[in-house]
């Protein structure tokens, strides 16, 4: 019951259909789990009422809320209904991204592509954490970021590496401005995972059987040679969003087997 008696708003809780767990189910299974009260928002609400359906089949708590990241009434209406629904808003997790057809090397990435992927991933996590900072600020909350190893190591996918790169920065941005109100801000940077999403955007993208691309990835993690899931995702995310990190703030965190030991 590391979360007991906290709200928590997952934006992301849903997740593209597949065989294994995405970040964002994960997380707020794992929230429940751990005794918070869970608002699943998510762009299309079939997905976060699978989440919800998950969790009361366990005994927990949550409820579903549709909303675009990218709206900025959308995002101030999620956050007044988690605090409506659970009396006030302790924890804030961007799992929101996407990459997309038209990502890229520099020289080849699709401008449309490149506007879509930053509108997403960056700004709308920016429009989410502006929407809920004043309610956070009444809690001493504390915001998750989920940003990628990509945003300090890659050369395929510009875009996408990017908006990560900037929601780094964000995250000490927002950090630096909020410790004054008791408001923790950090960001998980996921290595290889083997979520739905990721398999089916890179074997698409790359026209690779999803068993081959399996292959391929885990022979890349130093550690144990295999991928993370969605779990390793939700168990860091876990700690930073609980009173165990309550000194931890602007740390950007690599979950990733190891990989991230090779830059540089």
């Amino acid at each position: 019951m590391r979360l007991a008696g906290k709200s928590a708003l997952v934006a992301g809780a849903g997740q593209t259909p597949g065989d294994t767990i995405g970040n964002g189910r994960a997380m707020s299974t794992l929230f429940a789990r751990e005794g918070a009260s869970v608002l699943c928002v998510d762009r299309v609400l079939a997905r976060a009422e699978e989440t919800v359906a998950a969790i009361e089949g366990e005994g927990g708590v949550a409820s579903a809320f549709e909303a675009d990241v990218t709206d900025a009434s959308s995002c101030k209406a999620a956050v007044e209904a988690a605090v409506s629904r659970y009396g006030g808003l302790d924890i804030l997790v961007n799992n929101v991204g996407i990459g997309a057809g038209g990502d890229g090397p520099a020289h080849v990435a699709d401008d449309a592509a490149f506007d879509r992927i930053l509108n997403v991933n960056l700004k709308g996590a920016w429009l989410m954490t502006k929407a809920a900072i004043p309610a956070l600020r009444n809690r001493c909350g504390a915001i998750v970021n989920i940003s990628s190893l990509a945003s300090i190591a890659g050369a395929t996918m510009i875009a996408y590496e990017v908006s990560k790169a900037a929601m780094n920065r964000m995250t000490l941005s927002v950090a630096a401005s909020n410790a004054k109100h008791g408001v923790r801000c950090n960001a998980i940077l996921p290595g290889f995972m083997d979520t739905p999403m990721a398999i089916a955007t890179v074997s698409e993208a790359r026209g690779v059987d999803p068993a081959k691309l399996r292959e391929q990835r885990n022979a890349m993690v130093p550690l144990g040679g295999k991928m993370g899931d969605g779990w390793d995702t939700a168990y860091a995310a876990l700690f930073l969003a609980s009173d165990e990190a309550k000194f931890i703030t602007g740390v950007l965190l690599p979950v990733d087997g190891g990989m991230s030991t090779r830059v540089g």
